[in-house]
Formats: C-alpha cells, sequence, structure tokens
C-alpha cells in the first residue's frame, strides 16, 4: 500500500508483519496479547492464517470476550489479563502485542508479567504507537465522544472496538527504562514513518507531510 501525500512512506503494519515473520518459526511456541478479533489487519487475513500455521504452538489472550470469540484463526484462546497471565513461567519463544502496549495501565508489572513467561533468550515483539507522534498527539485534543467516531472513519473499527489508551510505554525512553527494569534487553527499537492515514481528511492531510 503506497500513501497518495507520500508515495515511499508504507503502513506500519507491513512493518511489523515482516518482523512477525523473522520470528515465527516452526520450533516456535508463541502468544499473543491482546489478540482481539485479529493478531493483523483484516486485509492480511491470508499472512495471518500462514503464521499461524507455522509455529509450533500459537496462543491468544484478551479481555474482550466478544473479540475473543470472534477471533477466527488462534484456536487455543484464553480470557486474562496481561497483570496476571495464565501460563506457567518460561512458557513461550515469543510473546507479541499489536497496537496493545499504549492500553497497559501498570506497564512496569505488566512488563515483569511478560518476562516471566518468556523462556531465556525469548522475544516480546510489540508495535505501539509513538506518543510524540501527530497521531497522539491530536487524539489528545480530541474529545473521548469523538474518538471513536473518528477511528471509525480513519480506520473502519467499531466504536465498541475502541478502548482507553493510556502511553505509558510509548517513547523510547519509556521503553528503554521499562525493559532495564524487568530484565528484558532491547534488541531493536524502531522509529517507523507510517503511510498517511490522513490523507482521508485533506485539512488534516498537512500533518502527514
Amino acid at each position: 500500500m503506497r500513501s497518495a501525500i507520500a508515495p515511499t512512506l508504507r503502513y506500519s503494519q507491513y512493518w511489523y508483519e515482516e518482523a512477525l515473520k523473522r520470528h515465527v518459526t516452526p520450533s516456535v511456541e508463541w502468544v499473543e496479547i491482546g489478540c482481539g478479533h485479529s493478531i493483523l489487519p483484516s486485509w492480511r487475513a491470508n499472512e495471518e492464517r500462514h503464521l499461524v500455521k507455522t509455529c509450533k504452538a500459537v496462543f491468544g489472550i484478551d479481555y474482550d470476550l466478544p473479540s475473543l470469540k470472534a477471533h477466527p484463526t488462534i484456536k487455543k484462546k484464553l480470557r486474562g489479563d496481561v497483570t496476571k497471565l495464565p501460563f506457567r513461567s518460561e512458557a513461550f519463544d515469543l510473546v507479541t502485542a499489536n497496537m496493545v502496549v499504549e492500553h497497559l495501565d501498570n506497564p512496569d508489572e505488566q512488563f515483569k508479567e511478560i518476562g516471566r513467561i518468556l523462556k531465556p533468550k525469548g522475544v516480546f515483539l510489540f508495535h505501539t504507537p509513538n506518543a510524540y507522534g501527530y497521531g497522539v498527539i491530536l487524539s489528545k485534543l480530541v474529545p473521548e465522544w469523538l474518538k471513536g467516531k473518528l477511528i471509525y472513519l480513519l480506520e473502519g473499527r467499531a466504536e465498541h472496538d475502541v478502548f482507553p489508551t493510556h502511553y505509558k510505554a510509548n517513547t523510547e525512553a519509556q521503553v528503554k527504562a521499562l525493559a532495564s527494569a524487568n530484565g528484558f534487553e532491547v534488541l531493536q527499537l524502531d522509529l517507523i514513518a507510517t503511510d498517511a492515514i490522513f490523507a482521508m481528511l485533506p485539512p488534516l492531510a498537512a500533518l502527514e507531510l
């Protein structure tokens, strides 16, 4: 997918998908945190099915029961909270979270819990907005009653599928501090200039330039 405003930009979900493909191998035991009703966006459903079939085992966990029930690709799904994950210690090679970290209300405890279920040399891979990005800054200026409607217009997500955000692990400094405090080593941290979603709203399109 290419932007009409900035043709060289790519949607950040594609970067995340490519990172997933590097880590999801036939020997990997994997859990998706906040799996919702999909791992990848709906238009990447074929790629998601391929990823799920590639690994040794995959589990999904989410607190929102309707989303969990609607998830089509992960068969082993559990309702639960990131603060107290229903898995034994050192159970997984890979923990992933796609647009979930921004919703963490106590990231220090939640990163610690994620670290607990990872095997030695396991990987926590996540995709989340940058708190200094224009999208996050703009969202803080938008009234709560309007956010759901804007997200539906820009991303096609229904209002009931929009959850509170805290942005407590959404800067480079925050991520590095949380990693250091909870026994993680930061192997890679990419700040990505993503695709121009505001092209749909011409008055805001200049923000993408």
